[in-house]
């Protein structure tokens, strides 16, 4: 674990990261490891903490929480399939890049529940004779500026902009034939995970 923390240690922190490292110290307290003095300065120290090794000392002399670790993020991840139909839902860990064959199926993409650790994803579409359904919470925007239609649509449900900050881009790129990309917005918000 040593290994690991010298290897992030002068990586910037983000808002995730920090309030991750308070998770921590909130649970910590309240199974008497911390005193309400220790929690109050660390917690301090953590929302004020600029890099992944400050916050790492916060934590150092406390037991590893499970679902509190970085998680393994893929630089690409691949979706091929003919006919049928694929979804991403509940607890997927969204790549950097996503790239997607199908011809005659529907892809359905979840970020209600994702976990999320960067800003951008992009997806390289490659879709005939189907649909790619992306189920939205606040805090997401589509960019489908580079995306080719062929007798196809892009179809929006749900409010707009909420005035939240944005946490994660789409960029769809690529081709779509004879079918349609419909995004639904949900009024859930957006869940964010440390990076390794």
């Amino acid at each position: 674990m040593s290994g690991e923390l010298t290897s992030t240690t002068g990586l910037r922190a983000s808002h995730a990261d920090r309030d991750r490292v308070v998770d921590v110290l909130t649970g910590a307290a309240g199974d008497g490891r911390l005193t309400a003095e220790e929690l109050d300065e660390r917690v301090e120290a953590a929302l004020t903490a600029r890099t992944m090794g400050e916050l790492a000392v916060l934590t150092a002399d406390l037991p590893v929480v499970a679902g509190t670790a970085p998680v393994e993020v893929k630089d690409v991840a691949r979706i091929e399939q003919n006919g049928g139909s694929t979804r991403r839902g509940d607890g997927w860990v969204v790549p950097r890049r996503l790239e997607i064959q199908s011809r005659l199926g529907d892809v359905t993409l979840d970020f209600t529940e994702a976990v999320i650790t960067q800003g951008t994803l992009h997806i390289d579409l490659d879709m005939h004779l189907g649909s790619l359904r992306l189920l939205l919470p606040p805090g997401i925007v589509v960019d489908t500026d580079s995306l080719v239609l062929n007798y196809s649509k892009v179809k929006t449900r749900g409010a707009g902009d909420t005035g939240a900050p944005v946490e994660l881009r789409i960029e769809i790129a690529g081709q779509l034939g004879f079918g349609k990309v419909r995004v639904r917005r949900t009024r859930r918000a957006v869940r964010k995970s440390p990076t390794p």
